[in-house]
């Protein structure tokens, strides 16, 4: 049958009464009427509204955005626990550490008690300690040969000491630093490096003489090891000689051995490589001298008015510097002995 022209009819969809009056009034009669965005869905006139599928959209949007942002709070709430559980525990490795060291300085005597350290340190500056009135003077043993040397009261309980940890060789005192710790001497360089005096496991470990080194402070350059701790303790404060103040309240370290009582005069303060001739213990005379010299010339603190020489003896104190590459040391030659006494 032939399509009647002119009525304007399409079925049961008139255009007649939208506004505009042809085929595509509707987009105008969604804009007349303020139909949401959309259109004609099938025969019977009913509107698609694309307005619903945005907010579907958008739901689903909304809940994915939920789903990461409890993820994200859950992690860092992770991350939070774990960040407090390795506090705790570095907080009980430090305070084990600070107990048992606080527990061993009970086997010390403090110096007010035994020997002024201010006045023998100034009689060496003033090359005066064999004149000090008064002071009584001993022959002993050192290095296979018999010196006469002054005597000095030893602050340190060895008998009770070695009693605890037979590998204890010595006690040194930094008093610049207020550091004060034992001295062990394990068979090789990783016992120590994490136990403790009394060889239990500890991070902090303990100060221990180079294993190769004679225990009896007699090599050209005998080393001491110790870990470079945050809070300061063992060897975690020796870069604090790079401040003159520091180095100003004492420029000596003292090393207490149960028959020898060892001054040590600070010739230099300095980052080195982790290897090379700064950690070598015997030397021909021309090293020896190369390593005297570069230890005088790359020194941070002022060594002006210190001489040394190839017979001089070095203690090398040696810590790490966050670098893996790098330590950090300060070295000290002897300048005098005295005899242990006990009181």
């Amino acid at each position: 049958m032939a399509r009647k022209g002119g009525n304007g009819k399409r079925g049961n969809n008139s255009y007649d009464n939208v506004p505009g009056g042809n085929q595509n009034s509707y987009y105008n009669y969604n804009s007349y009427y303020n139909v949401p965005d959309g259109g004609y869905d099938g025969p019977n006139g009913t509107y698609r509204h694309t307005g619903d599928r945005n907010s579907k959209k958008k739901k689903k949007k909304s809940h994915i955005g939920d789903v990461i942002s409890i993820f994200v709070m859950i992690v860092a709430f992770c991350v939070f626990v774990f960040a407090g559980y390795m506090l705790y525990g570095y907080y009980k490795e430090y305070k084990k550490a600070d107990d048992e060291y606080a527990n061993l300085a009970t086997y010390t005597t403090d110096e007010d008690e035994t020997e002024d350290l201010d006045v023998l340190e100034e009689a060496v500056e003033n090359d005066e300690v064999q004149t000090i009135s008064g002071r009584e003077v001993k022959t002993v043993e050192v290095d296979e040969e018999e010196v006469t040397l002054p005597v000095m009261v030893n602050p340190i309980d060895f008998e009770s000491l070695k009693s605890v940890n037979s590998d204890l060789v010595a006690w040194l005192k930094i008093r610049a630093l207020d550091l004060s710790y034992p001295v062990v001497q394990g068979e090789d360089n990783d016992y120590y490096l994490h136990r403790s005096f009394e060889q239990e496991e500890l991070f902090a470990g303990c100060l221990f003489v180079n294993y190769a080194n004679s225990s009896d402070f007699t090599d050209q350059n005998t080393i001491i090891y110790g870990h470079n701790m945050k809070n300061g303790s063992m060897f975690g404060s020796l870069k604090k000689f790079r401040e003159e103040d520091v180095y100003e309240k004492s420029k000596y370290f003292w090393i207490f051995t149960e028959d020898i009582i060892y001054q040590y005069r600070i010739i230099s303060a300095r980052v080195v490589e982790k290897v090379g001739q700064t950690y070598q213990i015997d030397f021909t005379e021309e090293e020896f001298e190369e390593f005297l010299d570069t230890a005088m010339e790359n020194s941070e603190v002022d060594n002006s008015n210190v001489s040394v020489t190839t017979e001089d003896k070095i203690v090398t104190l040696s810590t790490c510097t966050g670098d893996s590459s790098t330590r950090f040391v300060v070295q000290g030659k002897l300048v005098q002995m005295y005899a242990s006494k006990t009181e």
